[in-house]
């Protein structure tokens, strides 16, 4: 009796003495090798991040995680499913160079860019964007008020893949129908107020070009919200190279209560302006104090321009709530007035985007020719390729120089040589997220992180829509744009285009001690 007990007793096996076991062990070394299965470490390429594709230990992965302001409007963790394997500090530190890059203590402000990579790289979903999907069900289930959505380029080649569809399945139409199901009272577009960004971004370049304002070159966008915020936080000196537009969203959200109110005969107070984001930024974005131009036009400053934003995540998950099949739903288009778009407009949700559509109607406003072929297909700017540039002749102004650069860590390098003033470029486009906004923080959790192959497919589908499914591929052919301006804004860049459609940044690097590089 005695040696069976004891025969068990060895059968068992303690928890501290498992962890020690599987500290001594390489992942290789517990990996069998089935036929037919990759032989990648840990699930294969792109599947895991960079520290899980190789042989490595477990108390090794054991790592901490990165701080969360509670109060934080765009992510959130839940401590219980937390594992501390690291993987936030990994894209932080390393994609995003946000964490580390700081002196401790923190002062008043935990530093974060907003951009919620970290939620994607997290392997349990402990780290999620802030769910505000409640209030919009309470918005639309008030019949007191006049609930209006828009979505963004993005969201359209990601959404289907909640629904079992593949990465990149362009599911505008289905998106759309949606949204009406769900009982928006109008569905708008972003790619509409993206074409109008190019209008407004695009003059002021010129202006910059000509000497006409006195604004230094070269001119960065600004449609980014978490590369805002870094350049805020960690090169304020530059801020006078930022375009002073708003972003597509928050320009769309600014006119759905002044031009949209005014047209339809709706008191603004009435209305709830929701916007569907591929990015957690967008929730931080909203909620800034400058974000208000709505509430200043119509005499009420505590007026948001966009009351909340949801992710595609949160759309997908709403969709789901109410029993709506995405898959069988029949396509619908988007409402007139600001619903008309170009593929211009739709390129904006990968990186090099913003700068193609906007090379397209710079060609045009300056020459009034419409561009070549060539610059309809900008391949050199196209690509995950971290940094890219371009030179384009323009006649009647000579060769402008771009850049292209997404991911923070490929910011530092291009903002240095601005700062030491040995940048070649006019205009450069920055992007916080890997790949721009199609693998935004809010974006299906597809693969962990997104492998390339996924933001590659979702690229493509983008690329494919401008080529051979929207009709107009430039922002100046947009008709309701053009509307927008004869009706109400007049011109780009006029007084109330500036009132409606521009912001201004803040300085904060006095929240934290930038970390000298050693």
């Amino acid at each position: 009796m005695q040696n069976q007990e004891a025969r068990e007793k060895e059968r068992q096996l303690t928890r501290r003495g498992f962890l020690k076991m599987m500290g001594g062990i390489g992942l290789a070394g517990i990996t069998a090798t089935i036929a037919g299965c990759s032989t990648d470490p840990a699930g294969g390429k792109g599947w895991m991040p960079q520290q899980y594709q190789v042989a490595s230990s477990y108390p090794i992965q054991v790592k901490g995680r990165v701080p969360i302001d509670p109060a934080n409007p765009s992510i959130t963790r839940d401590d219980k499913k937390c594992i501390l394997c690291g993987q936030c500090i990994e894209v932080c530190q390393r994609v995003q160079t946000v964490f580390g890059y700081y002196e401790l203590p923190i002062k008043n402000d935990i530093t974060c860019v907003n951009c919620g990579q970290c939620t994607l790289w997290c392997p349990t979903a402990a780290i999620t964007e802030r769910d505000d999907i409640d209030k919009v069900v309470q918005a639309l289930a008030d019949k007191n008020i006049h609930v209006v959505v828009q979505t963004a380029p993005a969201t359209r080649v990601a959404l289907g893949e909640e629904f079992g569809m593949a990465p990149g399945t362009f599911v505008e139409g289905k998106q759309v129908a949606a949204l009406k199901k769900l009982g928006f009272d109008a569905v708008f577009d972003t790619n509409f107020s993206a074409d109008l960004t190019i209008f407004e971004e695009g003059t002021e370049l010129i202006k910059r070009i000509t000497g006409q304002i006195h604004e230094p070159l070269p001119q960065f966008t600004s449609c980014s919200p978490g590369w805002v915020k870094f350049c805020e936080y960690y090169y304020p000196d530059l801020l006078s190279h930022m375009s002073t537009c708003k972003s597509p969203q928050q320009m769309l959200g600014a006119l759905i209560k002044t031009y949209y109110a005014k047209e339809k005969g709706i008191n603004p107070e009435k209305i709830f302006s929701v916007s569907i984001m591929p990015c957690t930024a967008k929730k931080f974005e909203a909620a800034r104090p400058e974000m208000n131009s709505a509430g200043k036009y119509n005499g009420k400053p505590q007026m948001r321009d966009v009351d909340v934003v949801l992710t595609t995540r949160e759309l997908a998950r709403l969709i789901k709530s109410k029993g709506i099949d995405l898959n069988s739903l029949s396509d619908e288009k988007y409402d007139s007035l600001m619903g008309e778009s170009s593929g211009a407009g739709l390129i904006f949700g990968a990186t090099g985007g913003v700068m193609e559509a906007a090379i397209r109607s710079a060609y045009f406003l300056i020459t009034k020719q419409e561009p070549p072929e060539a610059l309809l297909n900008l391949t050199p700017i196209r690509g995950l390729k971290g940094c890219k540039e371009a030179a384009v002749d323009i006649p009647g102004v000579g060769t402008i120089k771009v850049a292209v650069v997404h991911g923070l860590s490929n910011a530092r390098p291009i903002l240095e040589a601005v700062r030491k003033k040995e940048a070649p470029w006019h205009f450069i486009e920055f992007m916080c997220c890997p790949g721009g906004c199609i693998s935004g923080g809010g974006q299906p959790r597809t693969s962990l992180p997104p492998s390339d192959q996924v933001r590659q497919a979702r690229i493509n589908s983008i690329y494919n829509a401008d080529a051979h499914i929207y009709v107009k591929r430039k922002s100046h052919e947009n008709k309701e744009v053009l509307a927008l301006y004869e009706k109400f804004l007049e011109n780009p860049n006029s007084h109330l285009a500036h009132e409606l459609l521009h912001t201004h940044y803040t300085d904060r690097s006095k929240t934290l001690t930038v970390k000298k590089e050693a």
